[in-house]
């Protein structure tokens, strides 16, 4: 019996060292340049140190090879890149950042038959769109939802006005959003597609002056928002301001800076304060290589790979059992959350609501709790000198 047991572990150990010796290749099609660069980049060094903390691991069983290759923010070189990945015969590939590049490569993934990974795309036109399709960025059916109801319910706004980029992403959510305002009784006043950041805006900022509403809701990619809030302070609309979570990254709101300030918008939560272990190791591991902050979009392409070498380290390097790898896989704690997929390809993530506060993005229900247990901190504080003074005084 011993004999079988250290023959066992000799085969264990020469299986793990063919794996080592044949690199497992992964890709990564990203908008590293172009108007979509700023989810791009911050996706790209997530899943960069994603692979560089899993060789690290002597427990890990696969030596990776990962492949990072630029769309140029163009959806058909998107489905392009794709073809070349899969003929170098990447396993799987993180891609489709947004909802345009996702939409034309799913295609190529069935054609395939191998695994399309998005980060961050999010338009419910992607739900069971194909079964080698998942993502870890929750679907904009939830962003919009939660939305309307924080809107209606939370804020009281009654009166809105919908401002919403000509793309399939902005009009997904858009009309998500729109549902739900008008279920808890808002009125919808106007709902305007706008065209390219070089078109001249005058005449939707002045329709939305003319309409007064209580609210505006935006749903664009972050150099639309970002140029929309802009004019829409700029030309003194005081009202509310709601988008979604293509406003989270910090450059944008670094860059429109004052009239970003008091903006809402909806996003998975991640906090990289957290005590969880798998928040703790990402968010150090990210600030000491790249010297900066993690953002929604960085935590969200890390976990993305980690998703693939996970199913990986599951099921081994065949293209089937991998499909059914991640397809079983259940909750995987991530960085920015535990994830499972649902049977449509989805994550089973819920968003919050977060506004823009000394230009950083703030969980608003956190926030109000913090603000809460400091004014009864302060009421308490208060009630204590006053029966100090009572005693003192002989009252």
């Amino acid at each position: 019996m011993k004999k079988k047991s250290i023959l066992l572990l000799v085969v264990l150990s020469t299986v793990l060292a063919c794996q080592k010796d044949k690199p497992v290749k992964f890709g990564a099609v990203l908008p590293l340049t172009g108007e979509a660069a700023v989810y791009g980049e911050p996706i790209r060094k997530g899943v960069e140190l994603a692979i560089e903390q899993l060789q690290m691991l002597s427990d890990y069983p696969y030596e990776l090879e990962l492949v990072v290759v630029d769309s140029e923010s163009d959806p058909e070189k998107a489905r392009q890149l794709l073809v070349d990945l899969y003929d170098q015969d990447a396993l799987a590939v993180i891609g489709g950042v947004t909802t345009a590049e996702a939409l034309a490569m799913v295609a190529v993934a069935d054609e395939n038959d191998r695994v399309l990974m998005s980060p961050s795309a999010s338009t419910p036109e992607l739900t069971g769109i194909s079964k080698n399709f998942y993502r870890v960025f929750p679907s904009d059916a939830r962003e919009g939802a939660t939305m309307g109801n924080f809107a209606t319910q939370k804020l009281h706004a009654e009166r809105v006005v919908v401002l919403a980029k000509e793309s399939a992403y902005a009009k997904g959510v858009r009309e998500i959003f729109e549902k739900e305002f008008k279920r808890h009784g808002g009125e919808v006043l106007d709902s305007i597609e706008f065209p390219s950041l070089s078109s001249d805006l005058s005449g939707v900022i002045e329709r939305v002056m003319t309409l007064d509403p209580d609210a505006v809701y935006l749903a664009a990619y972050a150099e639309d928002l970002a140029q929309m809030i802009a004019y829409l302070r700029d030309q003194g609309y005081k009202g509310t301001i709601f988008t979604t979570s293509a406003f989270a990254a910090p450059e944008i709101i670094a860059r429109v800076g004052r009239p970003a300030e008091g903006v809402f918008l909806t996003q998975a939560a991640f906090d990289p304060d957290s005590e969880e272990p798998e928040v703790k190791v990402f968010v150090e591991a990210y600030r000491t290589k790249y010297q900066t902050e993690p953002d929604l979009f960085a935590v969200h392409g890390y976990d993305a790979m980690m998703v693939l070498a996970e199913a990986l380290r599951r099921s081994g390097a065949q293209p089937s059992e991998f499909w059914s790898a991640v397809r079983s896989l259940r909750d995987f704690t991530g960085a920015a959350g535990t994830i499972q997929f649902d049977e449509r390809g989805d994550v089973q993530k819920f968003p919050r609501v977060y506004v823009v506060n000394d230009g950083q993005l703030v969980d608003y229900e956190a926030e109000v709790e913090r603000r809460r247990q400091e004014l009864l901190n302060r009421l308490r504080k208060l009630e204590e000198e006053q029966r100090r003074t009572r005693t003192d005084t002989g009252g």
